[in-house]
């Protein structure tokens, strides 16, 4: 994608819309999974089209606005009609969910079918992540660094205080919150983790996942050459000290 492409999805307004669940651009569906809801079984929609380009993403194929094989929202509306009874949750992941101004009344029509909603986001649209709380039951927001940090990672600026202004936002609202870092090549325990988890646990995060970098899909080709960045062992026990619910992902 060229550069003005990628700066024109950066720009979108943070807007509500006002377009159908029709108009949600869906290209991937899991029809079950344990993992993305913690103990619920769920289906996950993956949303296509993210205004962010993280060094470290390993969905390059989500990240432009622009798809060729888009799931009709009808065949995913008649696919969950099929599951009820079946799923407990429907998860909106992607790229980004919150781009698409859709969103909301996709969550309201799998809300009415009796699922409950997860997002998958990493907050960049706080005025519609604000709009869309009333069908959330859980949010794993997506982290990065302390808000200064980000565009070193996402490439944009002004990433960071959006992000953590959606992190407030979730925090006064009362959904059910996991709140996720992915570790940065280069990051050092003293310099880079404790300040961030000091900040989430002082901000009220209460569940908080680290987990590895994966480096072989990464979009940074530098980042991907130098291999998977682990969590530091020092971290776990700091975590498990500081955040009531605190989890190590595998790699």
């Amino acid at each position: 994608m060229s550069t003005a492409a990628v700066l024109s999805e950066q720009r979108l307004p943070d807007d509500p819309g006002r377009a159908a669940a029709s108009a949600l651009t869906v290209t991937g569906l899991t029809p079950l999974t344990t993992v993305d809801y913690p103990g619920e079984l769920a289906a996950v929609l993956f949303c296509q089209g993210c205004p962010w380009r993280c060094r470290y993403c390993h969905n390059g194929h989500l990240l432009s606005a622009r798809a060729s094989d888009v799931l009709p929202w009808a065949q995913v509306r008649d696919f969950l009609v099929g599951r009820r009874g079946l799923l407990d949750a429907v998860v909106f992941s992607g790229g980004e969910p919150t781009r698409q101004a859709a969103l909301d009344k996709a969550a309201a029509e799998v809300r009415d079918l009796g699922f409950k909603i997860g997002l998958h986001t990493a907050g960049p649209y706080p005025g519609r992540l604000q709009r869309l709380l009333p069908w959330l039951d859980w949010v794993a927001l997506d982290i990065k660094a302390l808000p200064e940090r980000y565009p070193e990672i996402t490439g944009v600026p002004g990433s960071g205080e959006r992000a953590w202004q959606s992190l407030e936002l979730l925090l006064e609202s009362g959904v059910a919150l996991e709140v996720r870092t992915t570790m940065m090549p280069g990051w050092g325990f003293a310099e880079d983790l404790v300040p961030l988890m000091e900040r989430l646990a002082d901000q009220g995060v209460v569940r908080f996942v680290l987990q590895p970098m994966r480096a072989a899909a990464a979009q940074d080709p530098v980042i991907a050459r130098r291999g998977d960045m682990p969590v530091p062992a020092m971290a776990a026990d700091y975590g498990a000290a500081r955040f009531p619910s605190f989890l190590v992902r595998p790699a």
